[in-house]
């Protein structure tokens, strides 16, 4: 595999842009299922919810400095860190250059192991959020601007517990309200409205996105996970995974360079 001490490599090309079938299938029915499920949600349908309507949330609070000690260990170099523009095919559009890192734990439901050893304190917080779909650090760097973009399905709210936060110019616009991130709090969001953020500081910012099952009764709930249960098996996830266990291939090589 092509490879240098710099981590640049043939991962560092964005994954392939031509959407598979099921997704550009998926993307014409997201519209009409998220219109079915929205009757069922049991949290209400706005683009921000309290964070009081989710119990466990708590916990994320409880232990957010050691989660945060475990992610800033894994900032720290950079190579172990990828570009989601080169592990997610779907996320051409609004990754496009380097500045948006994620260092995946849990992603659609598939478990990265040698991740989640690596941070045991947010592995066992995340084994614990009902309705897990996916967990990872979001590392925004100085400069970054994701562009106003949505989500993939009405099934999954997002929630994003601050970890480092720089001060100065640096939002999220869900819909039209305007959020900050503050360190050691969360944010949930449904991130089928369009949102948008900014990193117009001079530092990183570092999050912990956490998507997981809006709770919803029946038959919205049979919808939502006959959905997700789609998005799991198509290629978009496999692809991602199998970009993932690249990188890592290809980092451990790095590493067994540097060693020597």
């Amino acid at each position: 595999m092509q490879q240098t001490l710099s981590g640049q490599s043939v991962l560092n090309r964005p994954a392939r842009t031509r959407r598979p079938l099921t997704i550009r299938i998926g993307s014409k029915l997201r519209p009409h299922l998220d219109q079915m499920m929205t009757p069922f949600s049991l949290i209400g349908t706005d683009p921000v919810f309290d964070s009081a309507a989710f119990g466990w949330a708590e916990m994320l609070r409880a232990h957010w400095q050691a989660i945060r000690q475990e992610a800033l260990v894994v900032a720290r170099n950079p190579d172990a860190v990828p570009a989601l523009n080169t592990i997610s095919p779907d996320h051409q559009t609004i990754a496009a250059d380097q500045g948006w890192r994620s260092f995946f734990l849990v992603g659609y439901g598939a478990r990265i192991q040698r991740n989640l050893d690596q941070c045991p304190v947010t592995a066992s917080v995340l084994a614990h959020v009902p309705g897990l779909n996916s967990g990872f650090f979001s590392i925004l760097k100085p400069g970054t601007h994701i562009p106003r973009h949505v989500g993939v399905t009405k099934g999954l709210i997002t929630c994003h517990l601050g970890l480092v936060v720089p001060e100065g110019p640096l939002r999220m616009m869900v819909d039209d309200r305007e959020l900050r991130w503050r360190e050691g709090e969360t944010l949930f969001f449904d991130d089928t409205y369009p949102h948008e953020v900014w990193n117009d500081t001079d530092g990183t910012r570092i999050v912990l996105l956490v998507q997981f099952e809006r709770p919803l009764r029946q038959p919205g709930r049979a919808i939502a996970k006959a959905f997700l249960g789609g998005i799991r098996r198509s290629a978009f996830v496999r692809d991602a995974v199998s970009n993932l266990d690249k990188w890592e291939e290809n980092f451990r090589k790095i590493e067994e360079i540097a060693s020597h």
